[in-house]
């Protein structure tokens, strides 16, 4: 079983930047697919971002392409997530899921492990 935590959230003035983390509890991390997706209040959860398990796929939904960046140090076990140039748009919980030996899907039902959440609160 992977626990994943997220941490990072916050408040934030729009043009501001943010880096969350999700740190897992699996040594062998490294093997496994992240995604972050978002929920904002009202919404349906959604996709953002998503790394491969080797770390050579990376891919990003439209809304913040060339805003946020994903990584990965496995040293660490931990994924990050870079937000630069944030909106009141993004305002939202944020997730991580992680899938084992994953090319990083853009689908939820494709994860196996999720952690709690983190908030982010973009200001206008």
């Amino acid at each position: 079983q992977v626990q994943l935590v997220e941490s990072g959230g916050g408040l934030v003035q729009a043009g501001g930047s943010l880096k969350l983390s999700c740190a897992a509890s699996e040594y062998t991390f490294s093997s496994y697919a992240v995604g972050w997706f978002r929920q904002a209040p009202g919404k349906e959860r959604e996709f953002v971002t998503a790394i491969s398990w080797g770390g050579g796929i990376r891919s990003y939904a439209d809304s913040v392409k060339g805003r946020f960046t994903i990584a990965r140090d496995s040293a660490k076990n931990t994924v990050y997530l870079q937000m630069n140039s944030l909106k009141p748009e993004d305002t939202a919980i944020y997730y991580c899921a992680a899938e084992h030996r994953g090319s990083g899907s853009k689908v939820q039902e494709a994860y196996d492990y999720w952690g709690q959440g983190t908030q982010v609160t973009v200001s206008s």
